[in-house]
């Protein structure tokens, strides 16, 4: 099967077209990615509690986001890893952050974290990042 690697604006974090959308903008601050976000309780597990998923979700947005924007070609997460610490509640501005570890072998490995609005950590995350369709990243 081929894919298209295409933004439509219909990406469920970052789409401006997407109607359930979360909208969130980044900011690349030297090489590490920002971003931030307050989840509607459309978005909840429990009650007023933002679903696990959700976090994962933006966790990987990040992480992916990093490489794109450094590089300029789209990444995809081949393997994520998501640890939940805190609960995240609805309606709770979150901030993701996102940094290279390292990269090897057209591997980008890149860790990040949510941060509730006292500092701490509610989700860490790494993920291995491939560039799509046989993509190669631009030479610095």
């Amino acid at each position: 099967m081929s894919v298209v690697w295409e933004d439509d604006g219909y990406c469920i974090a970052c789409g401006k077209n997407n109607p359930v959308g979360l909208k969130v903008d980044f900011e690349l601050k030297g090489k590490k990615l920002f971003t931030k976000c307050v989840f509607p309780k459309m978005y909840q597990g429990y009650k007023d509690v933002v679903h696990g998923g959700m976090v994962g979700l933006m966790l990987d947005e990040v992480l992916v986001n990093l490489p794109l924007r450094l590089y300029g070609i789209p990444y995809v997460s081949a393997e994520l890893t998501v640890r939940l610490k805190l609960p995240v509640m609805v309606g709770e501005e979150i901030e993701f952050s996102a940094e290279i570890e390292k990269e090897a072998k057209g591997i980008v490995f890149v860790r990040g974290e949510a941060k509730v609005k006292n500092g701490s950590v509610a989700a860490l995350a790494t993920a291995k990042c491939l560039p799509v369709d046989g993509s190669t990243k631009k030479q610095n």
